[in-house]
């Protein structure tokens, strides 16, 4: 079906409109909570704006090497949210920077056979590590509704009134309303709880005005990648996951166009994403995974062509150009962001309980690895100093909540799901005891 240039276009807007609040979140959420400047935290998002336009064309383009040529929107996933502000706040920014490259390079090496290798991540890993993540996160967000650590105002009335003025927005802007204004409700409650902040007197528009119409981007703007062995690991168990989501993205889209995906294919899926990872690590900007909520669009509007997706890609691109765009998300204030980071980091624990949702339960070893990983990983976000005494080398895989919740699902995993017991030997030794 052959549509109007101008529809194509319409239909573009709409999906940039459908991702727009998930994706500037993502850099307002981390560059807030590593105390960027206005002007660094206006590149972050400019810069992510672009590089989710590049990312997606990478996808949808269809070659010999890469892209699966699905209508497939990538964006910073908020997967890495949690381990970027960690890997920030213990290592410094370079060293996010230099753990993502690495992730990106070692998601191109395994695309070849990443698809031989999900058996070892089924629900019940992959939903265990999205829930400590979304655990882990929450802080963030308490801190945020109060107004942020070291505020002087840190706590107060009008602080927790904007918060949860901006919760319920959200709220009921998802309760009431349906389709294409339910999806981008995140957006509209950031925008009542700024308007509220600016009639408080609680906005300052300066970064708005001091933002130019037109940048070029700059490679290593935060300085040269540094390399430490935890946050690479963080970023690639991160980036697995990833994968794993994306898979069913793959699944989703592939029934929805009727199209049948060889391995050859998700192979150049999983290397697209992997040169997204490479090409946001040195501009500076975040992780991709495919967005759930445009394939619901494409789901709901019924138009599967990608011509539309490379027209919102172009848009996405054009606006990462334009600074002053992007700077007026910076504006929001933090307890408005706070806020909506309930929301959004609850979704995240939400998502892991429904990824959760598709293991058996009736199996005990499933709990069993459910309840060691989740508490693994929330004993160790929460007692930081459990391990410090051990050798650094053990450390590495003790010191974040995220690594050591997640080698713990794997691990269980393999032992309980993957291993399987000798009943012959079994048989022998019962008879030989009878």
């Amino acid at each position: 079906m052959k549509l109007h240039p101008l529809k194509i276009a319409s239909l573009g807007l709409q999906h940039v409109l459908a991702m727009y609040a998930g994706a500037v979140i993502v850099p307002l959420i981390v560059g807030g909570a590593l105390n960027l400047s206005s002007e660094q935290l206006t590149y972050l998002v400019s810069i992510d704006i672009l590089m989710c336009g590049i990312a997606t064309i990478l996808q949808v383009w269809q070659n010999r090497f890469f892209g699966i040529g699905l209508p497939i929107v990538l964006g910073c996933t908020f997967t890495a949210v949690g381990p970027m502000i960690a890997i920030g706040g213990e290592y410094g920014i370079s060293s996010i920077y230099g753990s993502i490259l690495v992730s990106g390079l070692i998601v191109i090496l395994i695309s070849q056979f990443f698809g031989k290798l999900i058996k070892f991540f089924p629900p019940v890993v992959t939903g265990s590590v999205v829930t400590i993540i979304g655990i882990t996160l929450i802080p963030v967000a308490m801190n945020n509704i109060a107004g942020g650590q070291g505020s002087p105002d840190f706590g107060s009335i009008s602080n927790i009134s904007l918060a949860f003025g901006t919760l319920l927005v959200i709220i009921l802007f998802y309760r009431f309303t349906k389709g294409f204004i339910r999806s981008i409700s995140i957006l509209l409650g950031l925008s009542a709880g700024t308007l509220s902040a600016s009639l408080m007197g609680k906005v300052n528009f300066s970064a708005v005005a001091d933002a130019s119409w037109f940048h070029m981007i700059k490679p290593f703007y935060f300085g040269v990648p540094t390399f430490d062995l935890v946050p690479i690991l963080t970023m690639t168990l991160v980036a697995i996951v990833s994968l794993v989501e994306s898979t069913g993205i793959y699944f989703a889209l592939s029934d929805l166009t009727g199209r049948k995906l060889t391995e050859k294919d998700f192979s150049k899926g999983y290397r697209a994403e992997g040169l997204a990872i490479v090409l946001g690590a040195l501009f500076n900007s975040f992780p991709y995974t495919t967005y759930s909520q445009n394939v619901g669009l494409v789901q709901l509007t019924g138009v599967k062509g990608k011509n539309v997706i490379y027209t919102m890609g172009g848009m996405l691109v054009f606006l990462g150009f334009v600074p002053k765009i992007g700077a007026f998300t910076t504006v929001i204030p933090t307890p408005v962001l706070g806020g909506a980071m309930v929301a959004m980091f609850g979704m995240v624990i939400a998502y892991g309980i429904k990824m959760l949702s598709k293991v058996e339960f009736n199996s005990e070893g499933n709990l069993l690895i459910i309840a060691c990983s989740v508490g693994m990983g929330m004993g160790v976000t929460a007692v930081p100093d459990l391990f410090a005494q051990l050798p650094e080398s053990i450390k590495i895989l003790t010191n974040n909540g995220i690594v050591a919740g997640s080698l713990s699902a794997i691990f269980l995993n393999i032992i309980f799901n993957e291993v399987k017991p000798n009943r012959k030997s079994q048989s022998s030794q019962a008879l030989k005891a009878s």
